[in-house]
């Protein structure tokens, strides 16, 4: 199970914590804030309990959340099976315009041949996937009208009793 994505901004940087103090303020159990510090998270002593300033975690987690960030280069779209940017199936991306501007750019992984999505303006399409050959398609339609109500009323029968 992949690991959650903790907010930095919950932690106070003035204020000191403790493990269970900490957990409770990210909504974690104790032993995640243990195991963060066997990863390196400092600890302000090395008394009991082990105190953590908010400044130092902070900091801890935005470098954490900062090193399992991957960035598509050009010519590029995230596959999330793959979990690695991956380059499309021979060479070919589908772009979709959804609002007048930008739209979707959908491909197939050219290693796993799941279907791969990335937002992109029109006007960076070409420097976003230069050497890919991008149909632009039309936007599918949008559900227009309704159904009409059911034939079948309750308010009949209560009429009826």
């Amino acid at each position: 199970m992949p690991c959650k994505r903790v907010n930095p901004y919950l932690v106070k940087i003035h204020q000191r914590y403790t493990a269970s103090e900490l957990a409770a303020r990210l909504g974690l159990h104790k032993n995640t804030i243990r195991q963060w510090q066997r990863e390196g998270l400092a600890a302000v002593d090395v008394g009991r309990p082990a105190l953590f300033q908010g400044a130092i975690v902070r900091a801890f987690l935005i470098s954490r959340n900062a090193n399992r960030k991957r960035p598509c280069s050009p010519g590029t779209l995230y596959c999330l099976r793959c979990r690695e940017p991956r380059r499309p199936a021979m060479g070919r991306a589908d772009y979709v315009e959804l609002r007048p501007g930008t739209g979707n750019l959908r491909a197939l992984c050219e290693t796993c041949g799941s279907i791969m999505h990335r937002r992109v303006r029109a006007a960076s399409l070409a420097a976003v996937m230069p050497f890919v050959d991008v149909q632009i398609r039309d936007a599918p339609a949008r559900l227009v009208g309704r159904d009409p109500p059911s034939p079948n009323c309750d308010l009949e029968r209560r009429d009826a009793a």
